[in-house]
């Protein structure tokens, strides 16, 4: 057992969750399903927090941190693996590592990925980085065509030079789809042969893993670079980690810096993330069944629902019946009052669509609210 692997043992914790642990006001049961991101830290996650060993993670120096990073990039199969606070940070950080020597490059991204549509445009006014925008099918796939038809090499003067391609495991706008290992492959091995990397914002490419029944190193083998979120599924309150190969994540830890990452006796937060990292994976399969059977039952009553109404993971998006009772502005309210659920609404084709989210804190119970809540006050 190598040393560092000795101090993540330690945070194998038996006892560690008590499934539904539901906010609660006045005494009223309260189930939130408008994001994995609502969790509220284990009791055993808080104990590892009070027992960590700290350092400053700035000069290298906390152990904790240390052997995060070195489980994390253990457990993907890569060199070298960067703790940092925020996902969307994570990503900068590697499309920042990834360009750093192409001051004219651009990277290939999908249209309603995360990256694109919810993290400020910082690819462009912090990195730099042009980018070109591929529409995904209902799959989260990319056609190869459009790839190619996107890619630019530096021998002409008009173009910025292909750089990086992103995926999104899971996609979150396309409702929790899952990529599989042999789809990551192939994008992989077109751009090695075009001198490319390929990144995958994996905020919770865990919960792919676990729908996939495979490994995360075998998943994301085909890939130079994943980011993963601790705080979406996972569990902890904060931070995520970027792996990949050692120079990759040198320039990666500088970028951090530059983007204010940088951070102190940070192991006392790290020491939540490892907890969430060793535990909380195997679990994550509750969370599916459970999403899946809102969507079961949400399409026989006769809700709209993407892919016909197939659930990968955790996420589950839905529309109203053309019948429904309520117009979907008053939806969110209404659940929350009656029913002590709440929903995120707005979003796309014409905000027409729901998402729901399920995590450690939603049980059995919280679903069979959501679901009659949802049912009784839409279908006549």
């Amino acid at each position: 057992m190598t040393p560092m692997t000795a101090v993540w043992r330690k945070y194998r914790l038996v006892g560690s969750h008590v499934v539904g642990r539901a906010f609660s006001t006045n005494n009223r049961r309260i189930v939130d399903l408008r994001s994995d991101t609502v969790t509220q830290p284990t009791s055993a996650m808080l104990h590892a927090a009070t027992q960590a060993t700290t350092g400053d993670d700035v000069m290298g120096e906390d152990p904790t941190v240390t052997a995060l990073e070195h489980h994390a990039a253990e457990l993907f199969g890569k060199e070298r693996a960067l703790y940092v606070p925020t996902g969307t940070m994570a990503n900068m950080c590697a499309i920042l590592s990834h360009c750093h020597y192409n001051k004219s490059a651009e990277m290939i991204i999908g249209s309603k990925s995360h990256i694109n549509l919810y993290e400020g445009g910082g690819y462009a006014n912090l990195a730099g980085v042009s980018c070109k925008q591929i529409p995904e099918d209902e799959n989260a796939i990319f056609s190869m065509d459009d790839i190619r038809d996107s890619y630019f090499s530096d021998n002409d003067d008009h173009y910025a030079k292909s750089t990086l391609i992103c995926l999104e495991n899971t996609h979150n706008m396309l409702g929790g789809v899952s990529l599989p290992a042999s789809y990551i492959s192939s994008i992989g091995k077109m751009a090695q042969e075009r001198d490319m990397k390929v990144h995958i914002d994996g905020a919770r490419i865990m919960n792919a893993a676990v729908a996939l029944n495979t490994s995360p190193s075998d998943l994301c083998e085909g890939a130079d670079s994943i980011s993963i979120c601790l705080s979406k599924g996972l569990g902890a309150p904060m931070g995520s980690i970027l792996v990949g190969e050692t120079e990759f994540i040198r320039l990666a830890r500088r970028a951090r810096k530059r983007l204010g990452g940088g951070m102190r006796q940070v192991g006392v937060i790290a020491s939540m993330g490892m907890h969430a990292l060793t535990n909380n994976v195997d679990r994550m399969a509750d969370d599916h069944s459970r999403a899946q059977r809102i969507a079961s039952e949400l399409k026989n009553a006769g809700f709209f629902l993407p892919r016909d109404g197939q659930v990968d993971t955790n996420i589950v998006f839905f529309a109203l019946p053309d019948n429904s009772k309520l117009m979907k502005e008053e939806l969110p309210a209404k659940m929350f009052e009656k029913y002590g659920v709440k929903i995120a609404g707005g979003y796309s084709k014409g905000g027409r669509m729901f998402r729901l989210v399920t995590h450690m804190d939603v049980d059995d119970e919280g679903v069979d609210a959501t679901i009659e809540g949802i049912i009784s006050l839409c279908i006549p």
